[in-house]
């Protein structure tokens, strides 16, 4: 049997010898708690998360060559050093937005779950 600091500590990390020996029965009218309701939620987070990847990697590079090849060298008649600059600053203000974007969806996101779970 533990005793002193050390028992409290593994007591306060949810272990304890007796809980796994003597299972304590739930009181009445309560029901054992089920997760099933943060799937739904979890599913919509993976699939904005990779959404925002996928567009993380081909909006950034996709705008990086397009501007280069027909904004910048093909209607403005730039060197093939000035394209290079100014398609990668159009790339980093991409990065920037699609960012930006997420970080409004995901904040959207949680407050709707959020007031969701107030009403309940």
């Amino acid at each position: 049997m533990l005793r002193g600091k050390s028992r409290l500590n593994v007591e306060w990390l949810g272990y304890s010898p007796g809980l796994l020996l003597e299972p304590k029965p739930l009181p009445v009218g309560r029901a054992q708690r089920t997760f099933r309701g943060n799937e739904g939620s979890l599913a919509s987070t993976l699939k904005t998360l990779l959404f925002f990847t996928a567009l993380m990697i081909t909006v950034p590079i996709g705008l990086y060559f397009t501007t280069k090849s027909y904004i910048f060298e093909g209607a403005l008649g730039m060197s093939n050093r000035d394209s290079y600059f100014y398609a990668a600053i159009v790339a980093v203000v991409a990065v920037h937005v699609v960012l930006a974007l997420f970080v409004y969806v995901a904040w959207n996101e949680g407050s709707r779950q959020w007031r969701e779970g107030k009403q309940d």
